[in-house]
């Protein structure tokens, strides 16, 4: 069952993490960073714009996604809500990190490698079981901050969930997307100025 709630936010880590760490690692490469350079727009405002975007395509795959798992797994439809929450958190969260990774890999190349190591530490980390896994797997698993959108649309499948640490899982995401963006909005700059 667990694995229908990690493929869920896989999807949101394969374009948020894997595809924005691409995107911007191709862009510092060709030099389109010197076009964004003249909008007159904030670097926060780019980097926010760029990452709602590629977000917003996440949505449908992670729906469906979810709806087929709990087709598959008999689990009932009744909290599917509160992707509403984790989509867009861990979504703000990897793609923070996914631009930090394009815009600070020396190739593009690295960039790709980059990002589709983090999309699959998300989903091995995300859908394995915690108590199983060495512990420093389960160390690498509490930085990763898709662990907490799993956790969260997971916990939402208990018989009777606990909806306050659903909350605090929510506001780790959080948490971690506001320093992950201000990172990416720090690494679009040093690399606009080069």
């Amino acid at each position: 069952m667990r694995w229908s709630r990690g493929w869920s936010v896989l999807v949101v880590a394969f374009v948020a993490l894997n595809l924005l760490a691409q995107y911007f690692g191709q862009l510092r490469g060709d030099g389109g960073l010197d076009h964004y350079a003249t909008l007159p727009v904030p670097p926060a405002g780019r980097g926010a714009g760029r990452h709602g975007a590629y977000a917003s395509f996440t949505v449908p795959g992670t729906v469906v996604t979810a709806i087929v798992g709990c087709g598959l797994f008999g689990l009932p439809l009744t909290h599917l809500w509160v992707l509403a929450a984790v989509i867009p958190l861990a979504g703000a969260a990897l793609a923070g990190l996914g631009a930090a990774l394009g815009l600070l890999a020396p190739r593009p190349e690295l960039a790709t490698l980059l990002g589709q190591m983090g999309m699959s530490a998300a989903l091995l980390l995300g859908v394995l079981p915690a108590d199983r896994m060495p512990t420093v797997l389960q160390y690498a698993r509490d930085l990763l901050p898709s662990t907490y959108g799993v956790e969260a649309f997971a916990r939402t499948f208990d018989p009777d969930p606990d909806w306050a640490v659903v909350a605090l899982d929510l506001a780790v995401c959080a948490g971690v997307g506001v320093a992950s963006l201000a990172v990416a909005t720090w690494a679009y700059r040093r690399a606009a100025v080069r």
